[in-house]
């Protein structure tokens, strides 16, 4: 979608980005008690770009992830997936799947619903074009290096999430139920001949996967 767009103008806005402090991982209020989950994938390493298969440069499937430390408390486990750099006053969101399974600790590659691929039938909610499933990065050409955040949460039981639940349902939801948290970084960048495609993505705290 944005892959025609100017590079001049992804130049030009490369200093508006929402930030990593707008992510939901980082939204989300620390309880006491509250555990870290290790949250990594087969296809990228922390901090490292995420492949072309998974964004709208290639096939735009979802791509494999795992996590582990799942409180034996927890009712199930939530997923939600942010640009932190878009250039937008909030992240954009790729992907929210909430219900998942205590004990599945994994979602396969192509798990999600995707523009040119049906999913497993995992229950998705709305990403920031409206749609369900994975929205595969897309960044502006010339933007720089994109930092998508790859958030787990184990919830707590709670009322049942609405049929397509949306960033603000899954911050309310997180607010009173968030049993646990962990985040993965993947970087993508389209360069407009300016600046170079692996450029490094600025580090982030958190708890985090050794790969």
């Amino acid at each position: 979608m944005l892959e025609n767009l100017p590079g001049a103008v992804g130049h030009v806005l490369r200093h508006q980005r929402a930030g990593l402090d707008q992510i939901v991982f980082h939204q989300t209020p620390l309880r006491p008690g509250m555990a870290a989950l290790e949250v990594g994938s087969l296809a990228f390493a922390d901090h490292a770009p995420i492949p072309a298969r998974y964004t709208a440069d290639g096939e735009g499937l979802s791509p494999p992830l795992h996590w582990r430390g799942v409180p034996a408390s927890a009712a199930s486990v939530l997923l939600i997936v942010e640009d932190a750099d878009a250039p937008t006053p909030h992240p954009l969101v790729h992907a929210i799947v909430v219900d998942l399974a205590c004990d599945a600790c994994a979602l396969a590659e192509g798990a999600l619903d995707s523009p040119d691929h049906d999913g497993t039938g995992v229950h998705s909610g709305r990403h920031s074009l409206l749609g369900s499933g994975w929205l595969p990065p897309d960044p502006p050409p010339g933007h720089g290096t994109h930092r998508y955040a790859f958030q787990v949460f184990a919830l707590a039981a709670g009322d049942p999430f609405s049929d397509k639940p949306g960033r603000e349902e899954v911050l309310n939801a997180l607010a009173s139920r968030a049993l646990a948290s962990g985040c993965l970084i993947g970087t993508y960048a389209r360069p407009d001949g300016s600046q170079p495609a692996d450029a490094p993505a600025p580090a982030v705290g958190g708890q985090v996967a050794p790969q």
